[in-house]
């Protein structure tokens, strides 16, 4: 979840390292740190607490210069975030260590360490690799050897990258459960943990594979498998538009996200569908004749993700008749589970790097499913390689840490999904147009419903003291719910749950007085009596209420409810429209709060630590 850059080069690589910083902020703003072998052969560090500029900042008092060097933003796991936690981590002033993830056997290496005379000035688990490489440069000819035998000593997940100030124009980097990725250049060459970071100055990438081992000079890049064994790693072009991580003239890249959807899904749909159905293979090389066989579905993903997984779950059973489960990756790989023929596995991740789900496809492999399909919107991603099949979402870079583009992408990625499997099960030819043609009137609508920012803005204000809400929802309705809440709680702070409204009478109710605002997605489907009866228990029990409704649904308003007229829109994709304004709502009640939209409180976007 943190963000690693490095460079070896005949230039000063300073500005090169910081842009790379700032381009992976989105990935951790505790702290930074930067750290290069200067011209005098020694070790130079500056580190900061909170963002990438105030490292920035203090560079301009105290300046370093030099062409190789590595440098970090971190998200804390191991020790407050505080100056002495920031990375680089030092060992005898010789070996540098900036590293994303968690070194599990930390405590034991540190008190073997301790015995043998070393110092620690920090609470991190990174500062064991630094002093552990030092220790064993004693019985090593050079810093790779090292390297590779500390990596061994090692348990948990690492992506690292290390420098010795007594071979200035090497850097030496291993993986292992943390993205890792090589940028080539021209007599110089870079590592970031995600290729934004590196895209200025270069598009030619390999991407690390789990326990290589790497010597980066200026001149070469030699990589090793966990064996020990010479490798070659296949070396890519790169087509990702920089500029999209810039907010253009939007305030937050939140709201431009937001605002991106109709394009993204327009290109996420383009190629793959006709008039009339879903093309043939979109899933992948021979995807179709997979997909014939399947049977049951087993999503796997993690927070929005796991929402999209959850809605996708009454699409798959009610459209396509086949049965679907989804797990939260972290409780999947943590449990002795049973798989049923002729099963595919799903796996559901913006950045493709999430850890939980990474384990949770490697677990599933030696499970007995049948394939396994990645929807990613991150290309060479790790999830992406590891896969049978693959589904490129094409929704663009998504830099806000709460997710908006990437959920609406998922779904409607998984509408196709269920499009092609119902296919060969309950769907007609006939049912099957139909959804084309509501996914082909998408993009649209949701221009439609982004007309509505000036409502919800003025709405947004009647939260303004609010520190608790509940969110409401039925049927495929109840996960966007869940999205809704988790949006709010995400980058307002504010404590929001989200439950099935029929549930209300179970528990919850008790929660409800003046002071609880309930917010109530409503589409005029089957289910709208029910959910109209749900309402009233808590106007009934003095719950201010807000409404999201179809302009159909013939809500009663009154100064207990506030109602939201919502275009109507085809039931099937009712819930991708839905989600529209309780973005849009989390959006500006956060502006209001006056938190950080793009980087909440102790969260990060690329999740790649358990």
């Amino acid at each position: 979840m943190c963000g690693i850059v490095g460079g070896v080069a005949q230039r000063d690589i300073v500005e090169i390292l910081l842009q790379g910083l700032q381009r992976l902020e989105y990935r951790g703003y505790d702290s930074s740190g930067i750290a290069l072998v200067s011209g005098k052969g020694t070790l130079e560090r500056v580190r900061c607490v909170g963002k990438v500029q105030a490292l920035r900042d203090s560079l301009k008092n105290s300046p370093l210069q030099g062409g190789t060097g590595i440098a970090h933003t971190r998200w804390a796991t191991h020790g407050a975030p505080n100056e002495v936690n920031a990375h680089p981590h030092f060992s005898e002033g010789r070996i540098a260590v900036v590293h994303n993830g968690i070194i599990e056997n930390h405590q034991v290496l540190r008190q073997q360490l301790q015995t043998q005379g070393y110092v620690f000035s920090s609470d991190t688990d990174t500062e064991v690799i630094a002093h552990l490489i030092h220790a064993n440069m004693k019985n090593n000819d050079s810093l790779l050897k090292a390297v590779q035998y500390t990596t061994k000593q090692l348990t948990g997940a690492y992506g690292m990258v290390v420098i010795d100030s007594t071979d200035p124009e090497c850097l030496v980097v291993a993986r292992s459960g943390s993205p890792l990725v090589i940028g080539y250049g021209v007599g110089e060459h870079f590592v970031a943990s995600d290729q934004i970071a590196l895209l200025p100055v270069t598009r030619r990438f390999a991407f690390l594979e789990e326990g290589d081992v790497a010597q980066v000079t200026r001149q070469q890049v030699l990589i090793f498998d966990a064996s020990g064994e010479a490798v070659t790693r296949a070396i890519t072009e790169s087509n990702v538009v920089h500029d999209e991580s810039d907010k253009g003239e939007y305030k937050h890249h939140m709201l431009k996200e937001i605002y991106e959807q109709p394009v993204a899904i327009q290109r996420t749909l383009s190629g793959r569908i006709s008039d009339t159905r879903v093309l043939d293979n979109v899933f992948g090389e021979n995807a179709s004749a997979l997909l014939q066989k399947v049977k049951h579905i087993q999503i796997i993903a993690c927070g929005t993700s796991y929402h999209s997984a959850m809605t996708a779950r009454y699409w798959f059973e009610s459209i396509a008749g086949v049965s679907c489960n989804v797990e939260i990756a972290s409780e999947f790989r943590y449990r002795k589970s049973v798989t049923q023929a002729n099963s595919l596995l799903v796996t559901l991740s913006q950045s493709g790097e999430t850890a939980d789900t990474l384990a949770a496809l490697r677990l599933a492999k030696k499970q007995g499913y049948m394939a396994s399909l990645a929807i990613c919107n991150v290309d060479g991603s790790s999830l992406v390689r590891e896969s049978d099949l693959v589904y490129l979402m094409k929704a663009g870079p998504e830099i806000g840490v709460a997710s908006t583009k990437a959920f609406t992408v998922q779904l409607v990625a998984l509408m196709m999904l269920v499009t092609e499997i119902g296919r060969y099960n309950a769907l007609s030819s006939a049912q099957e147009a139909e959804i084309v043609q509501a996914l082909h009137a998408l993009p649209q609508q949701i221009e439609k419903v982004l007309e509505m920012d000036a409502q919800i803005k003025v709405l947004a204000e009647d939260f303004a003291d609010k520190q608790h809400c509940l969110f409401l929802g039925r049927g495929d309705q109840y996960p966007i719910a869940m999205e809704g809440a988790l949006k709010l709680k995400e980058i307002s702070y504010i404590h929001a749950e989200a439950y099935a409204a029929g549930e209300l009478k179970h528990g919850p109710l008790a929660l409800v007085d003046a002071d609880m605002p309930v917010i109530v997605v409503a589409p005029n489907n089957e289910l709208i009596e029910k959910l109209k009866s749900n309402v009233e228990e808590v106007r009934a029990r003095g719950g201010l209420m807000y409404v999201f409704a179809d302009k159909d649904a013939n809500f009663s308003r009154d100064e207990s409810m506030k109602v939201l007229d919502v275009i109507h829109c085809d039931p099937l994709l009712a819930p991708i429209i839905y989600t529209i304004p309780l973005q849009l709502l989390s959006y500006h009640v956060a502006l209001i709060k006056g938190t950080d939209v793009d980087q909440p409180r102790n969260l990060a976007k690329s999740v790649t630590v358990e």
